[in-house]
């Protein structure tokens, strides 16, 4: 995708995995330049890109104050859409419901500082054969948390219609020709990429395209979409979104939902878990399909 293309505010608001109303509320901050066309508000693929560093470095650096103020402001972290319905849900239980956009690696981290309240993650341990665990104990040493799982999905080759470089498995990724976009450092799906790569005995080096990194799954497979690239890794219900690729699942995945355990007995975690567990959040994202909810809101492990 070029940094000069056009984009609508359908298409900003699918990289970045929000509704429209919320492109609409940043483009009136002036946190997102626009343009018109006529009447048609326009974005280009650059000023998307530069809004979403900006957020990460906003979110990375030391120096900021804590994004969660009291117990009663309340951020979920991660990238997915469903956290923000289950964030919009949270706000009408008449709690100040907050998101930022960042990775899983970047979420727990900032758990770790007390920047947020709750961190997604899907991140996949070589090692073990585990998800998210691994990481949160080496990520938030000797912190007690609760892992409750939100959904499972299936992550995956996202290739042009066809599968034209009979791209299958991990191995395939090292055949000579083949073209990878990636993602950012810290997301999930890149460091699945990553452990992957590494249990080949592989030098990321080698792969064409290794270094050439994207914010989003939707960005990623608009590229392959479009010919930039030969493959990407992603989730299957993006895949779902694109035209012009096929998708090649790999993996299941389990997204999780990481909090500390201090926390966990307040009214924001209350009523995140209530809303969990009550099976409306369940049956909204079942029928979308590339969701398995069947262990939602399940305690997957205490530490």
């Amino acid at each position: 995708m070029r940094n000069d293309e056009a984009l609508t505010v359908d298409e900003v608001a699918t990289i970045l995995q929000v509704g429209r109303n919320t492109v609409y509320a940043l483009k009136d901050k002036g946190e997102i330049n626009s343009y018109k066309v006529g009447r048609k508000l326009r974005f280009t693929y650059a000023d998307v890109q530069s809004y979403i560093a900006r957020s990460k470095t906003a979110h990375g650096t030391d120096t900021r104050e804590p994004l969660v103020q009291d117990r009663e402001r309340f951020v979920i972290c991660g990238q997915d859409i469903i956290l923000d319905v289950l964030s919009n849900y949270v706000a009408q239980t008449g709690i100040e419901s907050l998101r930022a956009y960042i990775g899983s690696y970047d979420a727990l981290t900032d758990l770790y500082k007390d920047r947020v309240q709750v961190a997604s993650s899907h991140l996949w341990d070589g090692e073990t054969g585990e998800y998210n665990v691994p990481f949160v104990k080496k990520l938030l040493p000797s912190v007690p948390v609760v892992v409750v799982n939100l959904v499972y999905r299936m992550q995956g080759f996202y290739v042009a219609k066809g599968n034209p470089k009979g791209l299958f498995s991990w191995e395939d990724l090292l055949k000579s020709g083949v073209r990878l976009v990636n993602r950012e450092k810290g997301a999930g799906s890149r460091v699945l990429l990553d452990e992957r790569i590494r249990l080949l005995g592989a030098e990321p080096s080698s792969i064409e395209g290794y270094g050439v990194e994207t914010q989003s799954h939707i960005a990623v497979a608009s590229m392959v979409a479009r010919g930039r690239g030969d493959v990407a890794v992603g989730s299957e219900k993006i895949a779902r979104q694109v035209e012009g690729i096929d998708f090649v699942p790999l993996q299941k995945e389990r997204y999780d939902l990481v909090v500390k355990r201090e926390n966990f007995d307040t009214r924001p975690v209350r009523s995140m878990m209530g809303i969990l567990e009550s099976g409306m959040l369940r049956e909204e994202f079942a029928a979308l399909g590339g969701y398995d909810t069947s262990d939602m809101g399940r305690i997957m492990w205490i530490g």
